[in-house]
Protein backbone atom coordinates (compact mmCIF):
# COMPACT_ATOMS: atom_id res chain seq x y z
CA UNK A 1 0.00 0.00 0.00
CA UNK A 2 3.19 2.41 0.41
CA UNK A 3 2.87 5.14 -1.86
CA UNK A 4 5.44 6.48 -4.25
CA UNK A 5 5.20 10.52 -3.21
CA UNK A 6 6.82 11.02 0.37
CA UNK A 7 4.87 11.81 3.44
CA UNK A 8 4.78 15.30 4.65
CA UNK A 9 4.98 16.04 7.93
CA UNK A 10 3.89 20.00 9.16
CA UNK A 11 5.60 19.82 12.28
CA UNK A 12 7.47 22.08 14.95
CA UNK A 13 11.11 21.34 15.82
CA UNK A 14 10.66 21.48 19.56
CA UNK A 15 6.86 19.63 19.37
CA UNK A 16 7.32 16.59 21.25
CA UNK A 17 4.15 15.09 19.27
CA UNK A 18 5.94 16.07 16.22
CA UNK A 19 9.41 14.47 17.10
CA UNK A 20 7.37 10.92 18.12
CA UNK A 21 6.28 11.14 14.42
CA UNK A 22 9.65 11.92 12.91
CA UNK A 23 11.32 9.16 15.50
CA UNK A 24 8.63 6.56 13.91
CA UNK A 25 9.57 7.48 10.46
CA UNK A 26 13.18 6.80 11.34
CA UNK A 27 12.58 3.85 12.56
CA UNK A 28 10.31 2.27 9.91
CA UNK A 29 13.41 3.68 6.98
CA UNK A 30 10.80 6.04 5.74
CA UNK A 31 11.59 9.58 4.15
CA UNK A 32 9.64 12.30 4.08
CA UNK A 33 9.30 16.11 3.27
CA UNK A 34 8.98 18.29 6.43
CA UNK A 35 6.99 21.98 6.34
CA UNK A 36 7.74 23.69 9.72
CA UNK A 37 4.88 25.32 11.59
CA UNK A 38 6.52 27.96 13.36
CA UNK A 39 3.92 27.89 16.59
CA UNK A 40 5.59 31.24 18.20
CA UNK A 41 6.04 33.66 15.03
CA UNK A 42 3.08 35.29 13.42
CA UNK A 43 1.03 35.07 16.64
CA UNK A 44 1.41 31.04 15.97
CA UNK A 45 1.38 29.78 12.27
CA UNK A 46 -0.64 26.89 13.63
CA UNK A 47 -3.55 29.27 14.14
CA UNK A 48 -3.86 30.45 10.45
CA UNK A 49 -7.15 29.63 8.03
CA UNK A 50 -4.52 28.06 5.83
CA UNK A 51 -3.13 25.67 8.32
CA UNK A 52 -6.90 24.96 9.71
CA UNK A 53 -8.06 23.79 6.70
CA UNK A 54 -5.16 20.87 6.94
CA UNK A 55 -5.83 21.10 11.12
CA UNK A 56 -9.11 22.14 12.14
CA UNK A 57 -7.45 21.55 15.93
CA UNK A 58 -4.60 23.51 14.78
CA UNK A 59 -1.97 21.70 16.08
CA UNK A 60 1.30 20.16 15.11
CA UNK A 61 1.61 17.52 13.72
CA UNK A 62 0.00 17.26 10.62
CA UNK A 63 0.83 14.34 8.13
CA UNK A 64 -0.29 14.04 4.48
CA UNK A 65 0.11 10.55 3.16
CA UNK A 66 -1.40 8.15 0.61
CA UNK A 67 -4.12 10.93 0.15
CA UNK A 68 -5.26 11.85 3.63
CA UNK A 69 -4.05 13.75 6.30
CA UNK A 70 -3.61 12.05 9.37
CA UNK A 71 -3.46 14.24 12.56
CA UNK A 72 -2.60 12.96 15.71
CA UNK A 73 0.39 11.54 16.53
CA UNK A 74 -0.33 8.06 17.95
CA UNK A 75 -2.89 7.43 14.75
CA UNK A 76 0.00 8.77 12.65
CA UNK A 77 2.27 6.22 14.19
CA UNK A 78 -0.36 3.36 14.05
CA UNK A 79 -0.75 4.00 10.52
CA UNK A 80 2.35 4.16 9.49
CA UNK A 81 2.75 0.54 10.88
CA UNK A 82 -0.01 -0.60 9.38
CA UNK A 83 1.11 0.12 6.17
CA UNK A 84 4.78 0.37 5.76
CA UNK A 85 7.81 -2.57 6.34
CA UNK A 86 10.44 -2.47 8.80
CA UNK A 87 10.04 -2.75 12.68
CA UNK A 88 7.18 -3.10 14.37
CA UNK A 89 6.33 -0.55 16.80
CA UNK A 90 3.26 -2.45 18.59
CA UNK A 91 4.07 -6.11 19.59
CA UNK A 92 2.23 -8.79 18.52
CA UNK A 93 1.77 -10.56 21.58
CA UNK A 94 -1.77 -9.01 23.16
CA UNK A 95 -0.81 -8.15 26.03
CA UNK A 96 2.13 -6.53 25.72
CA UNK A 97 0.74 -4.35 22.81
CA UNK A 98 -2.12 -2.90 25.47
CA UNK A 99 0.59 -1.83 27.70
CA UNK A 100 2.30 -0.18 24.54
CA UNK A 101 -0.51 1.68 23.86
CA UNK A 102 -1.18 2.33 28.12
CA UNK A 103 2.70 3.81 28.37
CA UNK A 104 1.62 5.86 25.26
CA UNK A 105 -1.59 6.92 26.29
CA UNK A 106 -0.66 7.45 29.83
CA UNK A 107 1.89 10.22 28.56
CA UNK A 108 0.22 11.65 25.52
CA UNK A 109 -3.30 12.04 27.15
CA UNK A 110 -2.48 12.33 31.05
CA UNK A 111 0.62 14.28 30.59
CA UNK A 112 1.78 16.03 27.53
CA UNK A 113 -1.42 17.95 26.65
CA UNK A 114 -1.26 19.60 30.56
CA UNK A 115 1.89 21.31 29.25
CA UNK A 116 1.37 22.37 25.50
CA UNK A 117 2.39 25.77 24.48
CA UNK A 118 -1.77 26.50 24.53
CA UNK A 119 -2.27 25.64 28.33
CA UNK A 120 1.04 27.20 29.21
CA UNK A 121 -0.02 30.29 27.32
CA UNK A 122 -3.08 30.52 29.07
CA UNK A 123 -1.32 29.77 32.74
CA UNK A 124 0.88 32.63 32.27
CA UNK A 125 3.51 33.77 35.14
CA UNK A 126 3.28 30.51 36.80
CA UNK A 127 3.70 28.31 33.69
CA UNK A 128 6.89 27.00 35.01
CA UNK A 129 5.38 25.61 38.12
CA UNK A 130 2.08 24.54 36.16
CA UNK A 131 4.34 22.48 33.87
CA UNK A 132 6.61 20.79 36.66
CA UNK A 133 3.48 19.68 38.65
CA UNK A 134 1.77 17.67 36.31
CA UNK A 135 5.14 15.93 34.82
CA UNK A 136 5.84 14.96 38.04
CA UNK A 137 2.44 13.72 38.43
CA UNK A 138 2.57 11.99 35.26
CA UNK A 139 6.17 10.31 35.91
CA UNK A 140 5.21 9.67 39.74
CA UNK A 141 2.66 7.02 37.72
CA UNK A 142 4.48 6.12 34.62
CA UNK A 143 7.56 4.68 37.25
CA UNK A 144 5.97 1.95 38.40
CA UNK A 145 4.39 0.80 35.38
CA UNK A 146 7.63 0.79 33.93
CA UNK A 147 9.12 -0.93 36.78
CA UNK A 148 7.16 -3.71 35.85
CA UNK A 149 6.78 -3.33 32.31
CA UNK A 150 10.14 -2.86 30.94
CA UNK A 151 13.08 -5.22 29.50
CA UNK A 152 15.87 -3.08 27.78
CA UNK A 153 13.06 -0.71 26.15
CA UNK A 154 9.88 0.25 27.68
CA UNK A 155 8.08 -2.70 27.00
CA UNK A 156 10.46 -6.04 26.97
CA UNK A 157 13.62 -5.78 24.87
CA UNK A 158 12.43 -4.14 21.36
CA UNK A 159 11.60 -0.64 20.72
CA UNK A 160 7.90 0.57 20.91
CA UNK A 161 5.30 3.09 19.79
CA UNK A 162 5.78 3.49 24.07
CA UNK A 163 9.76 4.70 23.81
CA UNK A 164 8.91 6.77 20.63
CA UNK A 165 6.44 8.62 23.07
CA UNK A 166 8.66 8.56 26.37
CA UNK A 167 11.70 10.33 24.50
CA UNK A 168 10.05 13.39 23.98
CA UNK A 169 8.52 13.90 27.43
CA UNK A 170 11.82 12.98 28.86
CA UNK A 171 13.67 16.42 26.77
CA UNK A 172 10.44 18.42 28.01
CA UNK A 173 10.73 17.39 31.59
CA UNK A 174 14.39 18.58 31.58
CA UNK A 175 13.53 21.65 30.04
CA UNK A 176 11.29 22.31 32.74
CA UNK A 177 13.86 21.69 35.25
CA UNK A 178 12.20 19.02 36.46
CA UNK A 179 14.49 16.11 38.54
CA UNK A 180 14.66 13.33 36.59
CA UNK A 181 17.17 11.37 38.66
CA UNK A 182 13.83 11.08 41.06
CA UNK A 183 12.57 8.61 38.26
CA UNK A 184 15.67 6.02 37.80
CA UNK A 185 13.62 3.32 35.31
CA UNK A 186 12.66 6.45 33.28
CA UNK A 187 16.24 7.86 33.26
CA UNK A 188 18.32 4.40 32.18
CA UNK A 189 15.14 3.88 29.46
CA UNK A 190 15.95 7.51 27.82
CA UNK A 191 19.71 7.20 27.80
CA UNK A 192 19.35 3.93 26.65
CA UNK A 193 17.31 5.10 23.74
CA UNK A 194 18.66 8.77 23.35
CA UNK A 195 22.10 6.54 22.10
CA UNK A 196 19.60 5.10 18.61
CA UNK A 197 20.23 6.66 16.03
CA UNK A 198 16.50 7.23 14.90
CA UNK A 199 16.59 9.17 18.09
CA UNK A 200 19.36 11.66 17.69
CA UNK A 201 18.63 12.58 14.06
CA UNK A 202 15.09 13.40 15.19
CA UNK A 203 16.24 15.17 17.75
CA UNK A 204 14.83 19.18 18.02
CA UNK A 205 18.00 20.32 18.07
CA UNK A 206 18.79 19.60 14.55
CA UNK A 207 15.89 20.06 12.59
CA UNK A 208 15.25 21.98 9.44
CA UNK A 209 13.36 25.00 11.77
CA UNK A 210 15.93 24.48 14.89
CA UNK A 211 17.10 28.09 15.57
CA UNK A 212 21.00 28.86 15.04
CA UNK A 213 21.27 29.27 18.90
CA UNK A 214 19.60 26.03 20.24
CA UNK A 215 21.51 23.91 17.25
Amino acid sequence: MASQTKPVLHGYFRSSCSWRVRIAFALKGIEYDQVPVNLIKDGGQQLSDQYKKLNPMQQVPSVEIDGITISQSLAVIQYIDETRPGPALLPADPKKRAQVRMISDVIASGIQPLQNLHVLQKIGAEKVQWAQHFIERGFQALEPILKQTAGKYCVGDEISMADICLVPQVYNAERFKVDVEQYPTIKRLNQTLLEIQAFKVTNPSCQPDTPADLR
